[in-house]
């Protein structure tokens, strides 16, 4: 069955960022249950790492190109989860 157009659907725990970008129909909310401690061997591997930089309101994420990595300064990090 073909129907008459595509349904953009955003899973996201920010609609009006993730929901927004990704110029959603429809946005499905997601909670955190517990604080969301970024791990960062895993963070990389999330998004590309100029975007997981850039997404990092406090300046808490440093990325290293050459070695492909990033590092969460904790002091820094107010755990949103936007990374």
């Amino acid at each position: 069955m073909k129907l008459p157009a595509h349904v953009r659907i955003a899973l996201a725990c920010c609609l009006n960022m993730c929901g927004a970008v990704h110029c959603s129909d429809i946005a499905i909310l997601g909670i955190h249950r517990t604080v969301p401690k970024p791990d960062n061997t895993r963070v990389p591997n999330v998004c590309e790492i100029p975007t997981t930089v850039a997404s990092c309101p406090t300046g808490a994420i440093r990325g290293d190109m050459k070695n492909k990595t990033v590092t969460v300064n904790d002091e820094k990090c107010m755990y949103c989860g936007n990374c």
